[in-house]
């Protein structure tokens, strides 16, 4: 089974955020999801490859393609059960530069344009809702 895995470019200066990246940290470690935060000082060429190195790599950026909460959840789901781990990245501060020109795994959480620490909180949540609605439960309400 692949292990998903949310990577953060750096520390969120915001309590807030940090508070509910560990409040959705908890509630995805029963699911064998993680979330990591990497030192806001590796450059971006750093942090792509420490990240992508032995697994299928997903860039969030707002030019990605955009999916509803329940082709979200088939994505989780797929990814579950596929046996290469997959890493989620939310980008540093000035997002991912050339790299959306390169990569093909890109996707959107939305088209507007989020400080990269509210995108993760808000990565971290449609997560937690896919595998919500994965199980079956009444958390996701269409």
């Amino acid at each position: 089974m692949g292990r998903i895995t949310i990577h953060v470019h750096g520390l969120a200066k915001e309590k807030a955020y940090n508070m509910m990246l560990e409040i959705y940290q908890k509630r995805l470690k029963a699911r064998n999801i993680k979330i990591i935060q990497h030192s806001g000082k590796k450059s971006l060429d750093d942090y792509v490859s420490d990240i992508g190195k032995n697994s299928h790599l997903v860039l969030f950026d707002e030019r990605g393609k955009e999916m509803t909460s329940h082709e979200f959840a088939a994505q989780i789901k797929k990814w579950s059960i596929d046996s290469q781990d997959v890493s989620l990245a939310i980008g540093p501060v000035d997002g991912w530069n050339s790299y959306t020109d390169k990569m093909k795994n890109i996707i959107s959480l939305s088209t507007y344009t989020f400080p990269h620490e509210l995108a993760a909180v808000m990565l971290a949540e449609q997560v937690y809702r896919a595998t919500e609605i994965n199980k079956g439960t009444k958390y996701h309400r269409d």
